[in-house]
This record gives structure tokens, C-alpha cells and sequence, in this order.
């Protein structure tokens, strides 16, 4: 049985917090369902503020929203580690890596400015957390998993090429105008449409249209694949753990395991 290596979980208030935040953050309670939506939705804000940031950042309220968004995050990322039942290894978790990165370039906005278009990140970390997954399942829509997987990843890297093509070739001109256009270069890059009127210079424009067409291109293909694939159902084949099968399943098809699948309709 693990142990936690730095809080045992039932020591005194602390212990009683962590226990309260592993219900608010894992359970299916009411209460719970209600947190879990009210951390989606501020989180869905502060991905609003990360894309927003080129046309904010020179305004004079930016660094008080930017360290709000801060504190916020802070916040997060303290109570996930105290919900958690082994922190060590909790932290060791990619996931909480760039959420503390995130927090730095938010911290240090000044220093860091080059690399705040990397803050869009936290939409692939969120996803990896089971907060969408269990909106999904309530819903009923636990088939759509896959393509909104591939849906996040698509728009964590076409924003994260919005931002880098933004700092480093269109930051001299400023403003909303400025970001637009990166994020127009990018996606029409991406498409391959290639219109050619906005094009970046020098070598290391071409390399970076290079890498955003091949990566692009790719990511495009998974979104097909994830939309248009025959459904599958997420459920573990008990005897060699294969998590994908047909709705209408009985036998696993990797090992030939009896399938007790739920039905989905009730």
C-alpha cells in the first residue's frame, strides 16, 4: 500500500482539508459535480485571458489580472498536490510541471515574455485531468472522448504557433491587428491553403512554416480518424485490460475474454 512521503492523510485540520479536497476534486457528490464545474469555468476564463494576453498586455489593469491569474492558479495546483494521496509523486507528474511553469511565466511576466504564448499549455494539462471525461460520461457522451481529445490538441497547437510566430515575428508591430495575423498565418499554414499574402522571413520562418505544416497536417488527420472511425466504448477488458471495443461487443478481440459491457441507453 503506498504511503504519502510527506503528510500522513488523517493528521489533525490538514489531514481533514485533504480529505474535504479529494471529495471536491474526485467525488460525484452534488457539491462535488458543482466545484468541479466552477473550476471548469474559471479555468475556461483563464484560457481566455492567456489567448487575449497580445491585446491586454498593454493595458494598464494587465499585471493586476495577471497575477490574479496567478494566485488562482497557485491555488490549483496547491490543492490538486493536497488532494493527492502520494504528493511525491504527484509532482512528478508532466502535468504539474507545466502548470508550475505556467505559474512562473505568470510570476515573472517581464523576464519571461517570450515565453508566455507557452501558458496556452494548460488547455492539454487540463485535459489530462478527469474533469472533462466525467462531464462527458454524465452527459452520455463518453463515445466523443477520442475526437475531443484530438479537438484540444489541434487547438493547443495551433495557439501555441499563434503565439510563437506572434513574439518572435510579428511582437514589433503590436496589438490585436498583429496576433490576428499570426493566428491567420498559422492556420492557413497549417491547412495548407497557403495564400501567401502574410509569410514569415529568413530561414528560420521557412523552417518554422516546415514544422507547423508537418505537425499540423498530422494532428488534422487524428481529428478525422477520431471523428470518423467506427464508435468505440471505453471499457477494460478484465483479463488483458484493451480499452477500446465495439458497442455491441462480447468477446474482447485482443484475447477472447467474455465482455459484460453496460448498455448505454439504460
Amino acid at each position: 500500500m503506498a504511503h504519502d512521503n510527506n503528510i500522513h492523510p488523517h493528521d489533525g485540520r490538514l489531514g481533514s482539508l485533504r480529505n474535504r479536497l479529494r471529495l471536491l476534486y474526485n467525488g460525484r457528490t452534488p457539491e462535488a459535480t458543482r466545484f468541479q464545474l466552477a473550476v471548469i469555468i474559471i479555468d475556461v476564463a483563464i484560457l481566455a485571458f492567456f489567448i487575449a494576453t497580445p491585446v491586454l498586455q498593454e493595458s494598464a489593469t494587465f499585471l493586476w489580472l495577471d497575477y490574479a491569474v496567478a494566485l488562482l492558479l497557485a491555488g490549483d495546483i496547491t490543492a490538486r498536490l493536497l488532494a493527492s494521496n502520494n504528493i511525491t509523486r504527484q509532482l512528478r507528474q508532466p502535468t504539474v510541471w507545466v502548470d508550475i511553469f505556467i505559474l512562473l511565466t505568470l510570476l515573472f511576466p517581464a523576464t519571461l515574455a517570450n515565453l508566455g504564448f507557452l501558458r496556452i499549455l494548460r488547455l492539454w494539462s487540463l485535459s489530462r485531468t478527469g474533469f472533462l471525461w466525467r462531464a462527458l460520461h454524465r452527459l452520455g457522451l463518453n463515445e466523443w472522448r477520442a475526437s475531443t481529445h484530438a479537438v484540444i490538441n489541434l487547438l493547443t497547437f495551433l495557439f501555441i504557433v499563434t503565439g510563437f510566430v506572434y513574439t518572435f515575428f510579428f511582437r514589433s508591430q503590436g496589438g490585436g491587428e498583429a496576433y490576428v495575423d499570426a493566428l491567420y498565418f498559422t492556420v492557413a499554414t497549417v491547412t495548407t491553403t497557403g495564400f501567401g499574402d502574410i509569410v514569415l522571413p529568413g530561414v528560420w520562418g521557412k523552417l518554422t512554416s516546415i514544422v507547423t505544416m508537418i505537425i499540423g497536417i498530422s494532428l488534422f488527420v487524428r481529428l478525422a480518424q477520431s471523428i470518423f472511425k467506427p464508435n468505440k466504448v471505453l471499457f477494460p477488458c478484465p483479463q488483458c485490460a484493451l480499452q477500446r471495443h465495439d458497442l455491441d461487443a462480447v468477446h474482447c478481440k485482443a484475447c477472447g475474454h467474455s465482455l459484460k459491457i453496460p448498455d448505454p441507453g439504460g
